[in-house]
């Protein structure tokens, strides 16, 4: 009988992902991650994790499999909290969920799992892997979207190598939000009804400033309107040497300097802010509201643009550097000067874009049939063909 460690987190979706394993005849043990202490940052009540071990005890009783609690908050703290802080303090943004999946679940967690004798490790995410078989006997794996188009967590594992992928079963990936409810309900889990946790990766909703206040220290500094006039003229095309040269000018963020709009306010810290961000600006009086375009930690300051249309906020292409670029297919890794074309996202949720990537000397270049809006240093994008996920990047 193959052995399988479940992530019980206290939702529905790994509580159905732990009773169909057990129905397709694994020997089943579920753990609870426990990874962080620090409650003073986390929303009331929106991701308490005591009561979240509480009902995924509840539920592996009820599917009468063992169950305990593990503690990798150190581990949590070194790889995703204080990655978090330096990155913001780059002027970043950095996605904590795809890199706890990668460092902690199908890492830490996975390397737990083995060590109890486990086979695989399993997760409620709604996704799907499948295997091709090479002319050699060899096993190449795929990572496929779930059915679920609307709750795909695809993007959230675009970080995952074959090696991680060998020994990772997703037991809802073909069931829709709605079928695991239902099994949930059937089985009188407690979990069947309970809302879906939000925020960051195993912590809950924070009050992100708060949050980043424990490293970075408030700042005050001038929020700038920039004209929608200013930043049209720095996206104006000119002629270019090479393709490559056109590339690394439409991945460029726009360069702006106070001189090029006027001051409408103050904020507390550029580093708490992020392209595309409305909220907390505390700016009113505009016609349309107003959006971050652009961040500078260095001189403290945040250019906005109004309205969702401002040019500023629109890029057509953007790069990954080859320390940021991995490809879930390294097989299909592209060499320099060859190019691609994908369907690719740069947030989760997003509809897919199509797009083609270019291999340079030293990266990779993803451009967009059409602009997008809010392309943010730190981010992921993630590159599919079809409903398989190929490869992702950090993007600089």
């Amino acid at each position: 009988m193959k052995k399988v460690v479940v992530g019980l987190s206290g939702g529905v979706d790994s509580s159905v992902a732990a009773l169909l394993l057990k129905q397709q005849g694994f020997e089943v043990i579920g753990l609870f991650m426990k990874n962080w202490h620090d409650d003073s940052v986390v929303i009331s009540r929106e991701c308490p994790w005591l009561d979240d071990s509480n009902d995924a005890l509840i539920v592996a009783e009820k599917l009468g499999i063992p169950f305990q609690v593990v503690d990798l908050s150190v581990e949590y703290k070194e790889r995703i909290v204080d990655y978090m802080f330096r990155e913001y303090k780059m002027g970043r943004t950095p996605n904590p969920d795809v890199l706890c999946n990668r460092e902690i679940k199908f890492d830490l967690f996975l390397k737990m799992a083995l060590d109890l004798g486990a086979d695989y490790v399993a997760t409620g995410h709604y996704c799907r892997k499948d295997v091709l078989k090479t002319d050699k006997g060899e096993s190449i794996y795929r990572l496929l979207s779930g059915k679920d188009m609307n709750k795909d967590q695809s993007y959230f594992l675009c970080q995952l190598s074959q090696e991680q992928l060998s020994k990772a079963l997703f037991p809802i990936g073909d069931l829709q939000k709605s079928e695991v409810r239902a099994i949930a309900r059937e089985n009188d889990l407690i979990t069947a009804e309970k809302r879906d946790s939000q925020g960051l990766c195993f912590i809950g909703k924070v009050r992100l400033p708060e949050f980043l206040q424990q490293q970075l220290a408030p700042k005050v500094g001038e929020i700038i309107e920039v004209p929608a006039s200013v930043t049209k003229l720095n996206r104006e095309k000119a002629a270019f040497t090479s393709r490559e040269a056109e590339l690394a000018a439409l991945s460029r963020p726009i360069v702006l300097e106070p001189s090029d709009g006027k001051v409408v306010g103050e904020h507390q810290g550029a580093h708490y802010f992020t392209i595309g961000q409305r909220k907390g600006l505390d700016v009113g009086g505009t016609p349309e509201p107003l959006f971050v375009i652009q961040t500078d930690v260095k001189d403290n300051v945040i250019f906005t643009g109004q309205g969702k249309t401002h040019p500023g906020l629109y890029r057509k292409a953007l790069y990954v550097a080859d320390d940021e670029l991995h490809w879930v297919r390294p097989d299909l890794a592209l060499a320099e000067g060859a190019e691609m074309r994908v369907q690719a996202r740069i947030r989760y949720r997003q509809e897919l874009q199509s797009a083609l990537l270019y291999k340079s000397a030293k990266g990779l270049y993803v451009e967009f049939e059409q602009p997008q809006s809010a392309i943010t240093s730190g981010q992921f994008v993630a590159w599919y063909e079809g409903e398989e996920l190929l490869g992702s990047g950090v993007i600089a």
